[in-house]
Order: structure tokens, then C-alpha cells, then sequence
């Protein structure tokens, strides 16, 4: 990585902190990632894409601010990047992933709060996440009550917050709720850029987003073949990094590696052995660095082979229909697409336990884990209907509820051997 001290003190970045977060970062990357074995030749951009996480893509993020465009920096997938794109704005996941300066969270924050709020708050405080201090806007959604109530005070740490309310149900008044509510977020980003979005601009913003999605959905299909052509730390952290870069060339690299995997495929070479138990994790999401649980699963030798996730199929499955022939009818195609995510805030959520369902058998799965971040009460509460409703089915089934530390991690690890020699 090339010397960014000075960009990152522009930024208002703690350096010490944030040099004790890269040096924590590389090490878990060294020894999670470049260890595996057989990885596809194609993961090498994506590997570079993580090293300069905070280098080059940050440098990149500083030009298309001097060249005039907004970065609109999001924690959820409910986020339309669709209108962000439409506006001539650049989208940007956050940082929430880890623990960080965890005594000062917990000055403003209760202990027993989810552990990915607890980390963005973290994050902001030690002044470490270049992708929050670069963003002209930072969007909070009101996907949870925990969000909610803690929103209240993340607006008064940063200067560009902007709140999105989240409909709770799929009735026709929560469909109304989330048209008022992406019309008022593409009404912002006309004032803050003084552009007017048309027709055109959202069908460019649907179409790169459509093609990126594309570009993930094919990446997952892949992996239903035995032996996997890729493992599913790598398929999460492609699915991870879809957050952090441009999405034109995201899209391109990424079905250049999927090239590559068609050929493994067709040759029946794999990243992790023929006949390997095939996990499906199911949950709340990961984001970088969150890599504890899948690592833990695929030392035992299992591989996993998809993630019912918002980092995963949740977030990328559902094209945009971009045929309708006004602005009003495109945004109603937006509209429909962000309403038939199933996140666990809905209730009810049957939709989920579908697929479920669908994905264990699409991927040929031979067992499920329901990862819950501590506290976070949509999904630990409904993992106890997924389970006993894919136990019903037959369906092996797990459920693991953790935090971001590394203090569980014996437990964990005997947990999910014992998972996979039932399963196997």
C-alpha cells in the first residue's frame, strides 16, 4: 500500500487508531484468506481490492468529490442504490464489522445493544472508517428498533445524517410507507446535488445495479456444483467487497472470476473437496471484517455454499424491472423490488422460511446455521420458528448466536464440528 497519511489526517482520521485497526485487519486477512488453498487464479483483484480498502478506493472516493459527485454512505441493504446511481452520486457500505473502542460506545450506548450498531458507533468514535468521514451523506434506516432509538444519537456525532423510516409489514400501507419514503431520499439528493433525476438517469442507475446483481446471482449458482469451484469465505467476501466498489468494474471482475469457476466446474475441480458436508448460513449479515463463524465452519472441512443474508442472496436476489416509460413508473419498479426483501424486521416473514427452503435445496445443502448477532432481536427471536419449521422439513439446523469477539471461539468451534459430523 502507498503512504495515505496525508489523505487520512485530511480526513480527520485518529492515525494511531487506525493503524492498529489495518495492522489487525491484514493479520485476520492473512491468516483467514491467503492460507486457503486452490482459490481461483480471478480472487487476486479482489484480494487488491482489500488491501487498498482504505488506500486507493478512498483516493478514488476524494476525486469523485473534486470532480463534483456526492458519496452517500449506507449500513443496509433497504438503501436504493438504484436512485443513489440515478442522482450522480457514488454508494458506499460503512464500516460495522468488528469492535472498536468498545468502553466509549458503551458511554452512549447499553452494553446488551447489537453488536454491528455498537461497531458503527465504535467506528465513528475512534474517528477509524474512512468510508464514514468521506461521505457526504450518511443514510440510517429504521430497519430495527435498535437502530431507531440508536440513530437518535449517531445524528448528533456526525454532521450529514439523513433517516429513513422502514415499513414493519407487506400490507398496502407499508408499501406506501416505503414509496414515501424512497421518493423523499431521491428528493434529497436532488437538493444536495442540484440535479433533477430523470427518466433516463434511473433506468442507467437500475441497469447497473440489475447487471451487478446478475453478476452475484451467477457467482451463487455456481456454487451448487460438488466439488464447490469456490469457497465460501471467498464467495462472502466478493459478496462483502460488492459494498465498497465501483459496481462497473465490480460487475466486469466478477464475471471474469465466474469465467474461471464455469472452467473448474466443467473440469469438476474444486476449492474444497468432492463430497465436502455443504453448509448454508443463514442470518444477520456479516460485514467486513466479520468473518469469525464462516471461517470457524470451513476449518472442519465443510464448505459453505450460500448465505441467506443481506450480505448474500437476500441483498442481491430480485432484479429491477426497468420497462416502465415515466420517472413514476420507475420508481414503483424500485419500489417493488426493495419490498420483497424479507428481512426479519417484517412480521409476519414466511417469505424467509421459503428461502430457505429454496436455497438448501438449489445449492444442495446438507444443513443450516442460523447465525444471530448478540442482541439483535429480529433474528435471534424468528431463528426459533426457522428452526423448528425446517426441522419439520427434515432440514438439519443449527442456531448460533454470537458477538464480534474472539472470546467464544473454542466453544463455537466445538459447536459447529459436532454440527458437521451429524451432517456428514
Amino acid at each position: 500500500m502507498a503512504d495515505y497519511t496525508k489523505m487520512w489526517t485530511g480526513l480527520g482520521l485518529d492515525l494511531d487508531n487506525h493503524d492498529a485497526l489495518l495492522e489487525n485487519l491484514g493479520g485476520a486477512y492473512q491468516s483467514i484468506f491467503m492460507s486457503q488453498k486452490h482459490r481461483p487464479e480471478a480472487m487476486g483483484y479482489f484480494d487488491f481490492v482489500m488491501s487498498e480498502a482504505h488506500g486507493l478506493r478512498i483516493k478514488e472516493l476524494r476525486e469523485e468529490q473534486e470532480a463534483g459527485r456526492k458519496i452517500i454512505g449506507s449500513f443496509c441493504v433497504f438503501v436504493p442504490e438504484e436512485i443513489i446511481l440515478a442522482a450522480g452520486c457514488t454508494s458506499v457500505g460503512l464500516c460495522s464489522g468488528a469492535d472498536f473502542a468498545q468502553e466509549e460506545v458503551e458511554k452512549v450506548l447499553p452494553r446488551n445493544t447489537c453488536s454491528l450498531i455498537k461497531s458503527f458507533f465504535g467506528f465513528s468514535l475512534a474517528k477509524v472508517c474512512p468510508y464514514m468521514e468521506v461521505s457526504d451523506l450518511i443514510v440510517g434506516e429504521n430497519t430495527c428498533d435498535g437502530k431507531k432509538k440508536a440513530f437518535e444519537t449517531f445524528k448528533e456525532m456526525v454532521p450529514n445524517f439523513y433517516q429513513m423510516d422502514m415499513p414493519q409489514n407487506k400490507a398496502p400501507m407499508g408499501r406506501k410507507l416505503l414509496t414515501h419514503e424512497f421518493k423523499s431520499f431521491l428528493a434529497k439528493l436532488e437538493e444536495m446535488t442540484g440535479k433533477k433525476i430523470t427518466k433516463k438517469d434511473l433506468q442507467e442507475g437500475i441497469a447497473t445495479v440489475n447487471a451487478k446483481r446478475a453478476a452475484l446471482s451467477r457467482l451463487a449458482k455456481l456454487r451448487a456444483a460438488d466439488p464447490c469451484p469456490i469457497s465460501g469465505l471467498d464467495a462472502l467476501l466478493i459478496n462483502q467487497i460488492a459494498f465498497l466498489d465501483n459496481p462497473a468494474r465490480f460487475t466486469e471482475k466478477l464475471n471474469a472470476l465466474c469465467d474461471e469457476l464455469e472452467v473448474l466446474v466443467k473440469e469438476k475441480k474444486g476449492a474444497i473437496a468432492k463430497n465436502a458436508p455443504r453448509i448454508l448460513i443463514s442470518g444477520c449479515p456479516m460485514a467486513i471484517p466479520n468473518w469469525k463463524v464462516p471461517a470457524i465452519i470451513e476449518a472442519t472441512g465443510a464448505v459453505i455454499v450460500g448465505e441467506e443474508s443481506c450480505i448474500g442472496e437476500r441483498g442481491q436476489r430480485n432484479t429491477t424491472d426497468d420497462s416502465a416509460d415515466t420517472l413514476e413508473g420507475l420508481i414503483d419498479a424500485v419500489v417493488d423490488r426493495y419490498f420483497k426483501i424479507d428481512c426479519a424486521v417484517f412480521t409476519p416473514n414466511q417469505e424467509r422460511v421459503e428461502h430457505i427452503k429454496e436455497m438448501t435445496k438449489n445449492y444442495n445443502a446438507d444443513g443450516v446455521i442460523h447465525y444471530g448477532l448478540q442482541f439483535c432481536q429480529p433474528y435471534i427471536m424468528e431463528s426459533f420458528s426457522v428452526e423448528k419449521l425446517l426441522e419439520k422439513d427434515g432440514i438439519s439446523i443449527m442456531r448460533l448466536e454470537t458477538d464480534y469477539s474472539q472470546e467464544d471461539m473454542g466453544q463455537l468451534s466445538t459447536r459447529v464440528e459436532a454440527f458437521v459430523e451429524i451432517i456428514k
